[in-house]
């Protein structure tokens, strides 16, 4: 692990309570896919953020922040970040990250900017393993939550292997897609998932509900089931 020190070069608000921050390390850093780093306020205060870079992307990283009442120390991260124009990160953090040893198929789990972990680990699978099979579940409570929808088709229609289902839990009038939770969308879609491996980013309730439902119900492999709120739980 590598204390860098990072200037902040861009900060963009995707959603009204969801923003992209670009960081440019000021040492090299190396990291796996699906890893997460640790924003320092102070020595005791320390904030985990998944990355939505890639490891091939060696001159920045991108966190997808949501800051909101609800998230209040993400917020107090942001006010940092936006009056200091630098931070301190810890990285590499986690071991969720993809497995790539393998050709087993991928599902892919995110709630909210969980979609971030996804986001590197999808990217990663596409251009080094371009013929694994993945699968991508991504849930919000309302469509403008799914922030990044666009790029993901546009990945859908080029890569016939990826399928990207959009999950909405309170949909408006024209919403034409999926409704509910994304646990409920994998279950109604998966009879078997022996055969996959699994990464879930989102809440610890979530991560923890899908592991006892996929192993019980759908006999997933425990050790093929992939989320850092695991170490939490």
């Amino acid at each position: 692990m590598t204390t860098l020190t990072c200037k902040v070069t861009s900060v963009d608000a995707i959603t009204k309570k969801v923003y992209r921050v670009r960081l440019m390390p000021k040492a090299t850093f190396s990291f796996r896919a699906g890893q997460y780093l640790m924003i320092v306020i102070d020595e005791r205060d320390k904030l985990p953020f998944s990355l939505a870079s890639t490891p091939r992307e060696t001159r920045f990283l991108e966190l997808h922040i949501g800051a909101s009442e609800r998230h209040l120390c993400a917020m107090a991260v942001m006010d940092r970040i936006l009056k200091d124009r630098e931070i301190r990160v810890e990285i590499p953090q986690g071991e969720a990250w993809l497995r790539d040893d393998t050709e087993r198929p991928i599902v892919l789990i995110a709630g909210g900017t969980g979609f971030s972990y996804a986001r590197s680990i999808l990217l990663t699978v596409l251009e080094h393993q371009p013929h694994r099979v993945v699968a991508l579940y991504w849930g919000g409570r309302e469509l403008n939550d799914l922030y990044d929808l666009s790029e993901l088709k546009v990945f859908s229609r080029k890569y016939s292997q990826l399928t990207v289902v959009p999950v909405v839990e309170q949909p408006d009038k024209n919403w034409q897609g999926r409704t509910g939770t994304i646990l409920s969308a994998v279950m109604q879609d998966y009879g078997n998932l022996d055969y996959y491996d699994l990464y879930i980013a989102g809440s610890f309730e979530m991560a923890k509900s899908a592991r006892k439902l996929f192993c019980t119900e759908r006999h997933a492999r425990i050790n093929r089931i992939f989320s850092d709120a695991f170490t939490f739980l």
